[in-house]
């Protein structure tokens, strides 16, 4: 898979110049920005990295998170993802045109994986927070017939989407929904990093999953290889929505803290190198000298290798993390 194959480059830097705009327009005034702790060990001093729009990212020096702060205040935050046009332009523009190219190269394997991967969650209650469009549901329940599959979307829109495709919608955020629901497993793809407090959100999973349920969720990596090269000037590092970088250490470290055990983290990314070629032939971001050489010289069986190891020893900035309820 390529970057192309699921993004296009001229719209993704569109919508991260709408973001930049909607963010000048709704973030002014800052003296209600909240300052946090490390929002994985709960460290209290973390150190400066770098500034990006004018949102100032810190790391945690115990665990290595990576996480704006201070950061807008929850209700302020939501203004940008309610109703911006931002919000609507990667709707209309950026996400529907690529609708079943990503059905094909994410959310199929995606559903596949986890059907293999939960054989006797088939007939149990499952839930997907952040359903979105509803894809990657669509294509577990052609897999699993007998599964109550619930959508979890604050999206007006969105949810009507759901619904129309005959899922059950709780129409609210994760922290709204009701304390009596309950699941044999929790979905939430590349969510997490939006969250404006990773810490709740466990807590909430924790309390919805029937005992020994499972949380499946995917995320950024921040000791992710192109997130590592490129650092501030990696597209993916685009505030106010990408907040929290966690990394397979912090993540662990949270998920045992709150209640449950590790099954799996793993770093399954296919697009670093990908991105780190892309920024130099197209953006004409200096990844270093090396890069550039295997860029220039490497075949292309030399690139796909070096993909491989990235994967293969948790350096990819997309992260997979399997927790089962203790």
């Amino acid at each position: 898979m390529k970057e192309d194959d699921i993004r296009k480059r001229d719209v993704l830097n569109r919508y991260l110049e709408m973001v930049q705009e909607d963010s000048v327009r709704l973030f002014q005034d800052r003296s209600a920005f909240i300052k946090i702790a490390c929002p994985a060990c709960g460290n209290t001093e973390p150190a400066y990295q770098f500034d990006k729009m004018r949102f100032i990212y810190v790391q945690c020096e115990k665990c290595e998170t990576i996480f704006v702060n201070p950061r807008p205040a929850y209700q302020d935050l939501m203004k940008i993802y309610v109703d911006s046009p931002s919000t609507r332009f990667w709707v209309n523009d950026f996400f529907l045109p690529m609708t079943e190219a990503r059905r094909e190269q994410i959310f199929k394997p995606r559903a596949e994986f986890i059907a293999e991967c939960f054989p006797g969650i088939r007939s149990g209650r499952l839930a997907d927070i952040g359903a979105g469009f509803g894809l990657f549901l669509e294509e577990l329940k052609k897999l699993w017939h007998e599964s109550d599959i619930v959508a979890i979307e604050p999206s007006v829109d969105m949810a009507k989407i759901c619904r129309g495709k005959g899922f059950k919608v709780l129409e609210s955020t994760l922290e709204d929904v009701d304390p009596a629901e309950r699941f044999d497993l929790m979905t939430a793809f590349e969510l997490f990093e939006h969250l404006h407090d990773p810490l709740p959100f466990i807590e909430k999973v924790h309390n919805l999953l029937n005992p020994g349920g499972y949380l499946f969720l995917t995320t950024l990596n921040g000791l992710g290889f192109d997130i590592q090269i490129l650092w501030e000037r990696a597209k993916i590092v685009f505030p106010p929505q990408h907040l929290n970088f966690f990394n397979p250490h912090s993540m662990e470290a949270l998920m045992v803290r709150k209640g449950f055990e590790i099954v799996e983290i793993t770093t399954p990314g296919q697009l670093d190198w990908d991105i780190i070629e892309g920024a130099y032939q197209h953006d004409r971001l200096d990844p270093g000298r090396f890069f550039k050489t295997v860029s220039r010289y490497g075949t292309a069986e030399a690139k796909r290798d070096l993909q491989q190891w990235i994967r293969d020893n948790h350096f990819s900035s997309h992260m997979r993390v399997i927790a089962k309820k203790r």
